[in-house]
């Protein structure tokens, strides 16, 4: 069954992954999801024989309709030969009985590198069939904006713009976006925190003005963040390989479930996580770990979500994030895919 996609929000008409990596939000301002997750697993004893590379070859055959298999290759090569400090390029590491998997191996030490080297490649074989550009708008939090300008940085017919919320950025990620290079690379600070920002970026996506002016010279819109399913699939890969490692050690036998504890704000991260699961992989229970700014903790908890709460600025600014745009994709799941429940929350 080849995989298409549609909104959260509504029962439109499927589209293909390369026009949902396009379009990065839907139209009604939902996000891309794939109505058959679950129905199919994928081959975990082959999985567990294969390298990073070749288990991300496994997960985007399954996910990605309409991009080849030359294609894919392409993309992969690209992106994990040569980019990140490791050949396995998210090992996993023991520590006092805890089993790390370091995903800040790559080029700004961000985990936001696993995926957003590889998704100017989607991009890139996507346009190809289109003729026009892509303007790329990612809010940030601090790392994803480095990340994203770093993977775009003079990549063909595209151009990205970063917004950031002012003086809520660490020091280092500030400098690392405002030194970045590159001819087609901008970086905004945004009054307010990373919500503002994002929900500025979302309005954007949804101002027809905007989008007819873009069109007349063929430029599509697209984002870099979690919302888009190109930025989102490839964090799916980690999960199946930091499995893989643990088999390898002798940690686990090839079946057994595992937990994951996963920091998370805007819950990319961890609901890629359970897309592996949808997918086959064996585990016990997901931790969503929070900081100060508990709100996905509290919504787990009872079941309330409740964003009319301070905003508390921390050392961890990646998890500052009141509006955790992917837990519409799990709640689309999680009501049996009622497109007109979610669309109502």
């Amino acid at each position: 069954m080849k995989p298409y996609y549609q909104s959260t929000r509504k029962n439109a008409d499927p589209i293909s992954a390369k026009e949902a990596v396009l379009q990065g939000i839907s139209p009604d301002g939902g996000l891309f999801v794939w109505p058959g997750l679950g129905q199919e697993k994928l081959n975990l004893n082959k999985l567990i024989q294969l390298d990073y590379k070749g288990i991300a070859k496994e997960v985007f055959t399954a996910l990605l309709s309409g991009y080849t298999s030359e294609e894919l290759d392409d993309c992969i090569e690209n992106a994990y030969t040569g980019s990140f400090e490791s050949d396995e390029i998210t090992p996993v590491k023991d520590v006092d009985g805890i089993y790390i998997l370091e995903l800040f191996r790559g080029p700004t030490s961000a985990f936001k590198d696993v995926a957003l080297t590889i998704l100017p490649w989607f991009l890139s074989k996507a346009l190809n069939d289109t003729g026009k550009k892509a303007l790329i708008l990612t809010a940030t939090s601090g790392d994803t904006g480095k990340a994203a300008m770093s993977g775009f940085e003079d990549v063909d017919n595209t151009g990205i713009c970063v917004f950031y919320p002012h003086n809520k950025v660490s020091a280092v990620q500030y400098k690392q976006m405002a030194t970045q290079s590159g001819g087609n690379v901008k970086v905004f600070a945004v009054e307010g925190n990373f919500d503002d920002a994002q929900s500025m970026v979302k309005k954007l996506f949804l101002d027809e003005d905007l989008k007819e002016k873009l069109a007349r010279d063929d430029i599509v819109l697209s984002s870099a963040n979690s919302i888009n399913i190109g930025r989102l699939i490839p964090q799916i890969v980690y999960y199946f390989d930091a499995y893989r490692q643990l088999v390898n050690k002798g940690v686990i036998q090839t079946g057994e479930k595992v937990s994951f504890s996963v920091p998370t704000g805007n819950f990319g991260d961890v609901l890629a996580g359970y897309y592996a699961m949808q997918l086959g992989l064996p585990v016990e229970k997901f931790y969503v770990a929070s900081n100060a700014n508990n709100v996905l903790t509290e919504f787990l908890a009872c079941g309330t979500y409740n964003r009319n709460r301070p905003f508390i600025q921390t050392i961890s600014p990646s998890m500052d994030i009141l509006i955790s745009s992917n837990l519409e994709r799990l709640l689309y799941y999680a009501s049996n895919k009622d497109t007109e429940k979610v669309a109502g929350w």
